[in-house]
């Protein structure tokens, strides 16, 4: 048995890439006939990156979090498999008015203890992730302002201002359904440390890094789901995941980057699945502070000098698609008319000089060091046009304490990111990066305020998918953000899990099966 594997694709700085790619099969595995019915050693084994930062689905606002907690809960709303929006806890939906929509639930759900899940559960939820006090980190019904109970089964759901994504974005954050009587009676400690929900799947025990096991609910409103049981761990690197895969302690590795992938090619009994995900990355540029980057010619030049398809062959592997103007394919609003850039040092350097930067300029690129890879790559790309881009790697919480801070410049003139585009819809990845008032926001245009608001409170889609190609256009044009890619979602396996995940990769395994 041969063990052995590519060495480490180290990306140089001085821009002299390696290449290579992952596999990427379309299936995770063959299902269907072969897929156990139950019994001995039916439980589904996955792990991720870390451990959920609570059980509270209001009180984190982190898909590794919602990773686990998309099995214990449901959603007003839900992403098929086929990326459409689907029914979940509601039947039907519909706006009654220009600040209203109306849902209607389906009957006879009810939360694992027993209590009903009506359309008093439904504005208890909604109610509690709104008050302040919850402190939820959750802002994607920052438009909602009120609820009420129609009758049993309906519920109406009030906004300040139009919201025509709504729906959506009650298919995972934003629409999960807690149970009111249970929660009074435990209180907000006790609910977290048992959480009670309506899901595929109820919780057993919880023993912080190192697993979480939840048992099939034989009472689901879709049915028993064909696995009896599913537990996660968090497996922070590839090291500790081959580890898990090879000892049989896991069966899935979730939420893989390409550096870590590639880590775990070439062992016997680890297969590498890519499918196309909308998670897409990006650079963003501090243009509200003086320095090169409020000049739009070296924005430009950054995105000429930056050779994304090259990145994507050498640091992801293959596994991501390039996005012209930050909006990711399979998003609403997506305009395949705007193209990249061309990707040209020569057309890089002639810019700078232009701008007044004849010998390129320094400045700082902060990360994530889990993107260590990616920064480094961007850097050395860089470097051959000048701009000599020193990498500050951050620990994730730090990163993340400063991303999410009010403070536009508290990871520099340059810092990468991404974002899940979880909704689908272009609206997820410009709402908090574009509007000169929204936290991220690092460059200000009053054309781009208004097609942002045009394209949040239209009613009209046609209206929407034109203000988001005006939009695309003007940032093209502009380059507030060195324009990235979007990423495959990836995942390592053995030989027993039949699962497939939709665009945004949630792990949501009421579908999963095990093989024989």
């Amino acid at each position: 048995m041969d063990h052995s594997r590519p060495a480490r694709r180290d990306v140089l700085r001085t821009g002299g890439l390696l290449l290579g790619g992952l596999s990427a099969p379309v299936l995770l595995g063959g299902c269907g006939a072969t897929a156990a019915a139950g019994g001995k050693g039916n439980v589904l084994r996955v792990s991720q990156p870390g451990d959920p930062k609570t059980l509270d689905p209001q009180k984190q606002g982190d898909m590794v979090s919602m990773n686990v907690l998309i099995n214990l809960f449901d959603t007003l709303t839900t992403r098929g498999r086929d990326n459409e929006l689907h029914p979940g806890l509601a039947l039907a939906w519909k706006p009654t008015g220009r600040r209203t929509w109306r849902f209607t639930l389906r009957p006879r759900v009810t939360f694992h203890n027993g209590e009903a899940c009506d359309a008093r559960a439904v504005a208890f939820s909604i109610k509690r992730l709104l008050d302040p006090a919850t402190k939820s980190p959750i802002v994607e019904l920052r438009y909602v302002e009120d609820v009420t109970v129609v009758d049993r089964l309906t519920v109406d759901i009030h906004t300040t201002v139009h919201d025509p994504i709504l729906p959506a974005k009650l298919s995972l954050f934003g629409g999960v359904v807690v149970p009111p009587r249970h929660l009074s009676e435990v209180g907000d400690a006790g609910f977290a440390e048992r959480p009670v929900g309506t899901g595929p799947f109820t919780f057993v025990r919880w023993q912080r890094d190192h697993e979480l096991v939840l048992r099939s609910h034989d009472g689901h409103w879709r049915g028993r789901p064909s696995i009896d049981g599913l537990v996660f761990s968090p497996a922070p690197n590839a090291s500790s995941s081959l580890a898990a895969l090879q000892s049989g302690g896991v069966d899935l590795v979730a939420g893989l980057t390409p550096d870590a992938a590639q880590q775990l090619e070439g062992y016997s009994g680890v297969t590498l699945d890519g499918y196309t995900g909308v998670r897409t990355s990006y650079v963003s540029l501090n243009t509200l502070e003086r320095g090169p980057l409020r000049d739009r010619r070296v924005r430009r030049a950054l995105n000429h000098a930056v050779d994304v398809p090259l990145l994507i062959k050498a640091v992801a592997g293959g596994m991501a698609t390039e996005t012209p103007a930050l909006v990711p394919r399979g998003a609403f609003g997506f305009d395949p008319t705007v193209k990249p850039f061309t990707r040209s040092v020569r057309t890089a350097r002639a810019l700078l000089a232009d701008a007044g930067y004849p010998h390129g300029f320094t400045t700082t690129l902060t990360a994530s060091n889990v993107d260590s890879n990616v920064a480094e790559a961007l850097s050395g790309l860089l470097a051959e046009a000048g701009v000599r881009a020193r990498v500050n790697l951050l620990d994730p919480g730090t990163y993340a304490a400063r991303l999410t801070s009010d403070n536009p410049g508290a990871l520099g003139p340059m810092y990468l990111a991404a974002s899940t585009v979880w909704t689908l819809d272009g609206q997820s990845i410009v709402q908090s990066n574009v509007r000169s008032d929204r936290r991220q926001s690092r460059w200000h245009s009053e054309e781009a305020d208004r097609l942002i608001d045009v394209e949040e409170l239209s009613e009209d889609p046609g209206e929407r998918k034109r203000a988001f190609s005006d939009l695309q256009r003007l940032m093209r044009e502009e380059a507030p953000f060195v324009f990235l890619y979007q990423m495959d979602n990836i995942f390592a396996r053995n030989d027993r899990p039949c699962w497939k995940p939709g665009a945004a990769g949630v792990l949501a395994m009421h579908s999963a099966e095990i093989s024989r």
